[in-house]
């Protein structure tokens, strides 16, 4: 099945890339979730449009993604959430709880869908995530989880 995709998926490519994928993986996951539509020679207008705005996004966003990471490693980030005895969390700490973390401490807004947690935060203390800003530019954040 050849798709479109139309958001950023791991593994697979970036918005307006054209791509071949077996049919159940496009038509129950990709096409479902708006991540992906259907290739047409009509729809080659729509990957045109879309690769154009994200290279003249690229070329403009380069600089300040480098700006922007440099503030976000600055300095760690801290993060207050409930915790039990033993510094055990009620559940884990979410990416919105992140991003809005993140925002608060260094004024930059970050969306919660480019914040990578590798493994569930449900502790007490230090951790690292990343951020990614742009195509090859990623902020590595130190989070400090503390109780509220």
């Amino acid at each position: 099945m050849k798709l479109i995709l139309t958001q950023e998926v791991d593994g697979l490519g970036a918005p307006g890339d054209v791509v071949e994928v077996k049919d159940g993986y496009g038509r129950n996951y990709l096409v479902p979730r708006g991540l992906a539509t259907r290739w047409t020679r009509g729809a080659q207008k729509t990957v045109d449009s879309i690769k154009t705005a994200r290279s003249a996004r690229s070329v403009r966003d380069a600089d300040h993604a480098v700006e922007v990471k440099a503030k976000l490693e600055g300095a760690p980030v801290d993060v207050k959430v409930r915790s039990g005895a033993g510094g055990r969390l009620f559940g884990a700490v979410t990416t919105a709880e992140i991003a809005n973390a993140v925002e608060s401490a260094s004024g930059e807004g970050v969306d919660k869908r480019t914040i990578v947690v590798k493994n569930p935060i449900k502790s007490l203390g230090a951790h690292v995530v990343t951020v990614k800003l742009t195509d090859g530019v990623a902020a590595t954040v130190a989070l400090n989880v503390i109780p509220a």
